[in-house]
């Protein structure tokens, strides 16, 4: 069965990164894995050596058939569920599938890799660590590489700590894609960075503003969006640098300043 390039279908073929992933979860059998877009099982069926449960989201319709017939013994045993659904409509916090505690493994589409972090990091189901299987690039911006920030390192931090165990060559899938990729590892999975569900909101309100226009310094694009606060005053007792870019400031930095934006908003609304 050929891929399916509209899916964004590119199946991994090294047993080496297969293992390196799994190993990467830290999988045991106590643990239910959540695995999206298993394709023809190759992941899967290092994920199920292990004896954890595997509930694999599969969109396409011709490879559940293809999931069916490879792995009927593990799915009547009800080690392997399989669910035929966008993973993008899938909700997570169904809990006739999953358990409260559950760990996210996959070799995701490159296509929809942002949304699919955003909708596991940011929704009220978060699994506790998530191994996925990315764009080499993508990888290395979200764990800051260079030593610059961006919406998307900041993003991932806020939530957990990311790394990466493994890189894998282009040549270790079919079809060959045109990028090497690279092991994304997020630990520690929690919402502790927040003080509350507005502070969180806020937060990536003000990420997205600081980073609207690249060659800007950040106090100028943030008064674009938030007009009413003198951030000159603000970043002094931040004690930060005035002229300071975007990429150039830490999570911690970033948490501070939506945390004083909050308290001065509660203080305009008394």
């Amino acid at each position: 069965m050929k891929p399916k390039k509209s899916l964004g279908q590119n199946f991994l073929t090294s047993v080496p990164a297969r293992i390196e992933i799994v190993k990467a979860g830290g999988v045991e059998k106590s643990d239910t894995i959540l695995e999206i877009g298993p394709g023809k099982g190759f992941l899967t069926e290092e994920i199920l050596k292990t004896g954890a449960k595997v509930v694999a989201i599969e969109k396409d319709q011709d490879l559940v058939e293809v999931l069916n017939q490879k792995f009927k013994s593990e799915i009547e045993k009800e080690q392997l569920v399989l669910v035929n659904e966008d993973i993008l409509e899938f909700d997570p916090a169904d809990h006739k599938v999953l358990p409260s505690t559950y760990k996210l493994i996959a070799n995701i589409p490159y296509n929809i890799t942002g949304a699919i972090i955003r909708k596991f990091l940011s929704g009220s189901f978060q699994p506790s660590v998530m191994v996925l299987l990315l764009q080499k690039e993508v990888a290395e911006r979200a764990v800051a590489r260079d030593g610059k920030e961006s919406i998307l390192s900041l993003s991932v931090k806020a939530y957990g700590d990311p790394s990466i165990p493994y890189r894998v060559k282009r040549g270790s899938f079919n079809p060959i894609p045109n990028v090497d990729s690279a092991v994304l590892k997020l630990d520690s999975i929690q919402r502790k960075s927040f003080i509350s569900k507005k502070h969180e909101n806020l937060f990536f309100e003000v990420v997205k503003a600081g980073f609207s226009h690249k060659r800007k310094i950040l106090v100028s694009n943030l008064r674009e969006s938030f007009k009413d606060f003198d951030f000159p005053i603000l970043f002094k007792e931040l004690n930060l640098p005035e002229k300071v870019r975007a990429e150039d400031l830490k999570l911690g930095n970033w948490l501070d300043i939506s945390k004083k934006l909050l308290e001065k908003q509660a203080q305009v609304v008394d």
